[in-house]
């Protein structure tokens, strides 16, 4: 690149398939975050824990799970639905600094965990009609296949699994 001799290239460390056709807004703010963070395909990725997170980790699940995996709109929805209810549980009740994303792809299945240093349990309550918070879990239960809570010696993980319909 003209004028730029000597100078160090950022790395792409997505791991990521170029994008065919333009990309779409959402799909540059995509790219960017997994530019800046990395793909939490590949490694478990470390995301500030602030509010803003959760609509990082919403593109960057979109973006594997439609994009990447090349896997059904419904099944990305869901998915990444379910990331913002996980992302929104680590930033609102743990106080920890920073939480880790990670997805997994098996054949038939997908599993994503988010991981962050409070050993806190996560609780499934009951939800009343009128409730305006607390259905996050509900709505992982019933999306998803399985899900659950793995302790850690300095912290947890919480992860969930949908089926993937194989071609």
């Amino acid at each position: 690149m003209a004028g730029l001799e000597g100078m160090e290239q950022p790395q792409q460390r997505t791991g990521t398939a170029a994008v065919r056709g333009a990309p779409s807004v959402e799909d540059d703010l995509a790219l960017r975050a997994l530019d800046l963070f990395g793909n939490p395909a590949c490694e478990e990725v470390r995301l500030p824990s602030r509010p803003e997170s959760a609509g990082t980790a919403r593109r960057m699940a979109e973006f594997v799970v439609a994009r990447d995996w090349g896997l059904g709109h419904q099944l990305a929805e869901h998915a990444v639905l379910l990331v913002s209810e996980l992302v929104g549980n680590a930033v609102r009740h743990t106080g920890a600094r920073t939480f880790g994303l990670r997805m997994l792809r098996r054949r038939g299945w997908i599993r994503v965990e988010v991981r962050d240093p409070s050993r806190g349990l996560p609780c499934l309550m009951p939800v009343g009609e009128l409730d305006t918070s607390g259905r996050g879990l509900m709505l992982v239960d019933q999306l998803s296949q399985r899900w659950g809570v793995d302790l850690l010696p300095c912290g947890k993980t919480t992860w969930f699994e949908m089926r993937v319909a194989e071609n």
